[in-house]
């Protein structure tokens, strides 16, 4: 009997070994280092039986496991990586067991774009946005972004009276932007219009990261009417800084462009009555981009983009597979594989659906302003302390700070990560090093900064 067949008649015993030590690694995250050093030696050559899953776990314990570090943990606190919360696991061990593609929503095999569809409605609600909006989900902001622009693209054509989508690129894309995030300038590049090509909008000033309106109408004015693309920001990498989407709307009123919305986690400003002005007006934008493996607290590698529903046939012009004729007329025949890059998904909607459908409004309001919480907690420390400095007012959830000492920044960040108690990264703002704190994991507490700052003075004294 080959090993295949032994796991299929042992599933059972691998599937509760696998769930204890789920359970065992979640009960002690807060333990579990947040940074990792160790070197493994990489195994080049594959048996040929097979050893099962059984012996291939234990592998997996002795090689990898002891160093896999707390990324979904309170306190890791770098790349804005929320964690996951018990609806989200059980929504994507599902996922994983029941193996959809993806596509339809009826008649070609299975409804799981139903669940989709669903999912994006309740994140639609959720953000208290409007209804008019499709979307769909992706690997996280930078395919969302590719998604959102590319429709974009599209839409720049038509105003020359072309297809970019089959006949190609010709003449110039104009895009406007302030603060881009590095995902949207990488999509600039993939979609063939230039990482290094689009027209920088100053920020305001006063330590502010936002566009400034009264440069981006120069801006516009300067192109002599012809159509454009704007990125714009609810919530920058380093201040989480928004731009005035009020507005940003009466410029719509008077010039003719595509409006992008990159609100990767900033977004989820909207859950709180606290913080929902930040976003006041977003709801006019064409495209929106959300990461859920952030704020929304899913396993890794989940994102949405939202499109305005009359830019639907703009998506299907850029992302239909045309040539494949047995899978009908695309806006007959509704499929995700349509209107979005991927042709081949898992069923990321399903960790969603159950997070969203388990804790509702109220919960994320909770896990959002908890955050931001502790997050001013964190900076009254840093504020306190004259080591250290922040670099900017705390707007939302992140914290960008520096040494009073900027050539200790890099080897004080080092060694603090080293330790493994907490994991922050490093940044360059105004010209200085400095360090991002961000937080939007569910567990994190205000005993998880208290930790982090023990750790953060002990380092102090051996500067």
């Amino acid at each position: 009997m080959n090993n295949l067949n032994i796991d299929q008649q042992n599933l059972d015993v691998i599937l509760t070994e696998v769930k204890q030590q789920g359970i065992d690694y979640l009960n002690h995250i807060h333990e579990r280092s947040t940074a990792s050093s160790t070197e493994v030696e990489i195994i080049r050559d594959l048996s040929e039986q097979g050893f099962g899953t059984v012996e291939a776990l234990k592998q997996f314990n002795q090689r990898f496991e002891p160093i896999m570090v707390a990324s979904s943990g309170p306190r890791y606190w770098g790349f804005v990586t929320g964690g996951t919360t018990p609806a989200a696991i059980a929504g994507d061990w599902l996922s994983t067991i029941y193996d959809q593609n993806t596509q339809s929503a009826k008649g070609n095999g299975d409804v799981s774009a139903i669940i989709e569809l669903e999912t994006i409605q309740l994140l639609i609600s959720l953000f208290n946005l409007p209804n008019d909006f499709f979307g769909g989900f992706v690997t996280g902001a930078t395919l969302s972004n590719f998604t959102c622009l590319a429709v974009a693209r599209q839409w720049i054509g038509k105003q020359f009276g072309k297809d970019f989508a089959r006949e190609g690129i010709s003449g110039t894309v104009k895009v406007l932007s302030a603060t881009p995030h590095s995902s949207a300038i990488k999509s600039l590049s993939m979609l063939g219009l230039g990482s290094g090509n689009f027209i920088q909008v100053n920020v305001m000033p006063g330590n502010r990261e936002a566009l400034d309106i009264a440069d981006l109408e120069l801006k516009i004015q300067a192109l002599n009417g012809q159509s454009f693309m704007l990125i714009s920001s609810a919530g920058t990498v380093n201040t989480v800084d928004f731009d005035d989407f009020e507005a940003i709307n009466t410029l719509k009123e008077k010039y003719n462009f595509w409006w992008h919305i990159d609100a990767a986690f900033g977004g989820f400003a909207a859950c709180s009555p606290k913080y929902c002005h930040l976003l006041k007006g977003w709801g006019n934008a064409d495209s929106i981009t959300v990461d859920c493996h952030k704020w929304l607290n899913v396993p890794y590698e989940s994102a949405v983009f939202l499109v305005k529903e009359k830019h639907q046939l703009l998506q299907v012009e850029t992302f239909q597979n045309s040539n494949a004729a047995y899978l009908g007329n695309p806006m007959e025949n509704f499929s995700y594989l349509n209107f979005l890059p991927e042709n081949s998904r898992r069923l990321k909607a399903l960790p969603a659906w159950f997070t969203l459908t388990s804790y509702g409004k109220q919960g994320y309001q909770k896990i959002v302003e908890s955050n931001v919480e502790v997050a001013l907690l964190f900076a009254d420390f840093i504020n306190e302390n004259p080591n250290f400095e922040l670099m900017a007012p705390v707007r939302l959830n992140t914290v960008c700070f520096s040494l009073t000492d900027e050539s200790l920044v890099a080897t004080f960040l080092n060694k603090l990560n080293a330790g493994g108690k907490v994991f922050m990264t490093p940044t360059f703002y105004n010209g200085k090093k400095g360090i991002r704190a961000a937080f939007v994991n569910w567990r994190t507490s205000a005993a998880d900064v208290e930790l982090a700052k023990a750790a953060m003075l002990e380092i102090l004294t051996e500067l």
